[in-house]
């Protein structure tokens, strides 16, 4: 990160920029969120152009719930590296505002794009909940749907069986929901949001 700023910042910001950084790290390692993102606002100010600073700050914007700050932050370090890591928070903003021609948009985009297991992961989590929001279960289901119920399965698959069960409650399948939550009950018992759904079958 050190590196990067002094490439990208103007020499006679350069130490404040990584104080800025260094005190905006600090906050979002204590998840401190509101302040980290007070901090990477100032340092962003000094060193608009470092990816590390757009980085924290947007993830620290979503986490504040500031939507448009993160869409934008996190827009700008895809931007300026080339990574998608972050493309399922830039959705979920979009979905919290709203915005479903962006999210249509986005989610095409990353399917141009790709990203590793993990991130498509989650982009399929975020769209297929966007899908399940306006009604349209089937769709959601073709995304998360899973072809099998792996024992080894890692966290970020169960996400989208979860998201699946969901569908397959609203799609009236309670038998393959049922088997989807039997699933993640022995496998992740603590999952947020599993007992309103056990709940519900």
């Amino acid at each position: 990160m050190r590196e990067e700023i002094r490439r990208v910042t103007k020499k006679d910001r350069q130490s404040a920029a990584l104080r800025m950084l260094s005190a905006g790290i600090d906050a979002f390692g204590e998840e401190a969120y509101p302040t980290a993102y007070r901090k990477l606002k100032e340092a962003k100010e000094l060193s608009p152009r470092s990816s590390a600073i757009r980085e924290l700050l947007g993830i620290s914007s979503y986490q504040c719930q500031e939507w448009a700050d993160a869409l934008s932050e996190l827009r700008a370090y895809r931007r300026l590296t080339g990574d998608t890591v972050h493309m399922p928070m830039e959705m979920d903003a979009l979905r919290a505002m709203n915005r479903d021609r962006d999210i249509e948009a986005a989610w095409n985009r990353f399917q141009e794009l790709g990203g590793n297991r993990p991130t498509e992961a989650e982009a399929k989590v975020v769209y297929a909940s966007f899908l399940l929001d306006r009604g349209r279960a089937g769709e959601a289901w073709d995304i998360v749907g899973p072809e099998r119920l792996a024992v080894d399965a890692p966290p970020y698959e169960r996400r989208c069986w979860f998201v699946a069960a969901r569908a397959a409650l609203e799609m009236n399948e309670p038998e393959v929901a049922a088997q989807i939550i039997n699933t993640l009950q022995r496998l992740e018992p603590d999952m947020p949001g599993l007992e309103k759904l056990i709940d519900q079958v």
